[in-house]
């Protein structure tokens, strides 16, 4: 018997040599590079989630979850960060116990009632009076028709003749961060308007110590995780660094809310004017330059803004001076006005007084920001006990005035801007604002009745037709860097010249109606390196764009094609490797893929797959693809198995959990996931991969609440 049994033996290892399968249960399909699965080993249960509704039902809408070292000083050595819509509130987890261990948040938070919402920060100020002499330092934001916007500091800065935050609602201020929209609409991603929801992506310094979420009001809040204690009882929530805008929020708190943005994204592309800028959305951190990048990923003009963040992370002591003796200006990246709201101003705004004329109505002028009367439609409006509070013409086009945060290194605009649609004009790089030969403002608004954006100039913008951009409230002139997307060719998407003549007739700005995804820094080429899920008028082809930050701001210096994959998530593996995330959907029906690009510095990458069909196709370049696993959002690599971890929602026939070895490149595993598992992070510690559910049978015992379900290699 020994013989046979030697060789029934030699057979079966020859079987798994040939096949990469291994031998155990739920051995994985051949591909595989070892003898195991992947599955779900434990649930995480997410703080006030149930099937019944009360206080947050069950943990349905979630978007991006970010893995970072734990700065806290307790607890295991790494912490997950959620953003959870439901709950209102960034979900801690400690990843060496399974537990979720905080929820950070605002007065909205579900969790304990908001009671644990984070303070905006307070500083002692020469010359007060008040014992102790203690201050709020950053001051309210104001939305796109003039209101109060709640989901930022709900602060009082009157000691510097500032304003005090106040909706007719009865809001008023705290001191504290207002909070998060929470999922707008409702809960399924069926149904839900993504754009107008938060919070949204979220990253952090490479220590953990500053976290940076991207939020539904178009800003982006920045915590201290140093402040915040989880072995303090309740746990000590962290400190807002600052809460800045990229662009105009949308009007959450005036008469209507934002009925008519939701309307509007029924077939109108969210094109309403109560949509402001929409959400700011993913978000990336370059730390050796200390350059935050968000992209306000889903307006009609779609555009990324980069902030300097090296005051805020304490890479650089600030600037002070005589009217800011402790630099507060640097430290929290208030307003160019610092005793004044963000945002857009009415003509004739007096910053002495805080009002503003409306010459045929009694009882003027009137106070402003509005405390959720203004309705964007100039004369009308009232107060709660039915006076006349007329709405402003806020309006660029017409006048006024907008009070943009000082850290702005500058902006891009997805806006079909230069070549064939400009009429053959070409985009200029050497200049801080572009405007296409005076014919094309930026910020180039997505509604040109409606301020946009955190940029531009008055020596730019007023002649291309805005001229409320350039100047803030105190008469400020202000130079904000912004320019176009690049000019490509509509017939094979390659990168064109960026003036004229243009080779290709073809060649023309690029758009995104699809949305721009993911971006990350390049240390290899120097370059940030940005995803655009269709950039002309097919979803057959999509970019890759390369950005550099130049004297003059950011500008977009090549561009990649992606054919068939509709580019999402970008995460750098191994040396100059990085894995693009392919979503694979919105009404085409391509095949799994993904693509891993390398030689980044070379200038020289074409993702172009076998028998593409599309005339004159660029030769395949630098771009290897992977047709495993596709649908695509987030994507991650997890430097402690060198793998890279795909959450592919719109995979058919199920979503899965992806895994590809970054080492070889080869595809291992896909692993059954649930409805819109789109977000994964993974602990370098011991491998184990974090992906958000929603309710249903993957959660287990936890099914009719939706968990965070911990993936394992078994």
């Amino acid at each position: 018997m020994r013989p046979r049994i030697l060789l029934t033996i030699l057979f079966t290892a020859l079987f798994v040599i040939v096949s990469g399968c291994g031998t155990t249960p739920n051995c994985p399909t051949c591909g595989t590079t070892v003898n195991g699965a992947y599955t779900i080993v434990d649930v995480i249960a997410v703080p006030e989630h149930n099937p019944t509704g009360e206080p947050g039902g069950p943990f349905n809408s979630f978007d991006i979850s970010t893995i970072a070292p734990n700065a806290t000083g307790t607890g295991g050595p790494y912490l997950d960060f959620i953003s959870d819509r439901i709950g209102i509130a960034m979900q801690v987890i400690d990843t060496s116990q399974d537990l979720a261990v905080f929820s950070i948040q605002g007065q909205n938070g579900v969790s304990d009632a908001g009671n644990g919402a984070s303070p905006c920060p307070t500083e002692p100020q020469p010359g007060i009076t008040t014992n102790p002499p203690i201050v709020e330092v950053i001051p309210p934001t104001v939305d796109v028709f003039g209101n109060f916007v709640r989901y930022a500091c709900r602060t009082d800065v009157s000691w510097e003749g500032g304003p005090t935050f106040h909706l007719n609602t009865g809001f008023g201020p705290s001191g504290n961060l207002g909070g998060f929209p929470g999922a707008q609409c409702c809960a399924s991603r069926a149904n839900g308007v993504n754009p107008m929801s938060g919070p949204d992506g979220n990253t952090t310094t490479p220590d953990g110590k500053v976290l940076f979420v991207g939020n539904g009001s178009s800003n982006v809040i920045v915590f201290d995780l140093t402040t915040m204690k989880l072995n303090t009882s309740p746990p000590t929530p962290p400190t807002v660094l600052a809460t800045i805008p990229t662009g105009v929020s949308a009007d959450y708190d005036g008469p209507q809310g934002i009925s008519g943005c939701i309307a509007s994204w029924n077939g109108e592309a969210g094109s309403a004017t109560d949509c402001g800028d929409d959400r700011a959305d993913e978000v990336a951190y370059d730390p050796t330059h200390h350059i935050l990048a968000v992209i306000n990923g889903d307006p009609g003009l779609p555009f990324i803004t980069f902030i300097d963040m090296e005051y805020i992370v304490g890479a650089t002591p600030p600037r002070t001076s005589v009217a800011d003796p402790l630099g507060e200006g640097d430290l929290h990246c208030l307003p160019i006005d610092q005793n004044l709201a963000y945002g857009p101003y009415p003509v004739g705004y007096n910053p002495a007084t805080g009002t503003y004329p409306f010459p045929s109505v009694p009882g003027g002028p009137f106070g402003y920001p509005l405390q959720g009367t203004g309705t964007g439609i100039v004369g009308t409006g009232t107060g709660p006990n039915g006076q006349t509070l007329p709405s402003p013409a806020l309006d660029p086009g017409v006048g006024g005035s907008f009070n943009p945060p000082r850290c702005i290194v500058g902006q891009i605009y997805y806006d079909g801007a230069g070549g064939a649609a400009s009429g053959g004009l070409g985009l200029t790089s050497t200049v801080p604002v572009d405007n296409v030969g005076g014919t094309l403002p930026c910020p180039d608004p997505s509604n040109p009745h409606v301020f946009s954006g955190v940029s531009g100039s008055a020596a730019a913008d007023g002649p291309a037709g805005l001229v409320g951009i350039g100047t803030t409230p105190m008469g400020v002139s202000y130079v904000i860097p912004c320019h176009h997307g690049p000019i490509i060719s509509y017939s094979t998407g390659a990168f064109c010249s960026q003036t004229p003549p243009f080779a290709d007739p073809s060649c023309s700005g690029a758009i995104s109606p699809a949305g721009l995804g993911g971006m990350t820094f390049d240390p290899n080429s120097g370059l940030w390196l940005l995803t655009n899920e269709n950039s002309v008028a097919t979803t057959q082809i999509g970019s890759l764009d390369a950005i550099q930050i130049t004297a003059d701001g950011p500008v977009v210096v090549n561009s990649f094609p992606m054919y068939d994959c509709m580019p999402t998530g970008i995460s750098q593996g191994p040396g100059d490797n990085f894995l693009v995330g392919c979503a694979d959907h919105d009404g085409e029906t391509f095949p799994a893929n993904e693509y891993i690009i390398t030689n980044t510095s070379s200038g020289n990458i074409n993702c172009v797959p076998p028998n593409t069909g599309i005339p004159n196709a660029p030769q395949n370049a630098n771009c290897l693809e992977i047709t495993q696993v596709g649908g695509v959002d987030e994507t991650w690599y997890n430097p402690g198995d060198n793998k890279y971890y795909l959450a592919a929602r719109d995979m058919l026939p199920v979503a899965v959990m992806g895994v590809i070895d970054a080492g070889t490149n080869q595809w291992l595993y896909n692993m059954p996931t649930g409805s819109n598992a789109h977000s994964i992070s993974v602990d370098p510690s011991d491998n184990h991969a974090f992906v958000p559910l929603q309710a249903g049978a993957v959660c287990s015992t936890l099914n009719s609440a939706g968990c965070v379900g911990v993936a394992a290699e078994q």
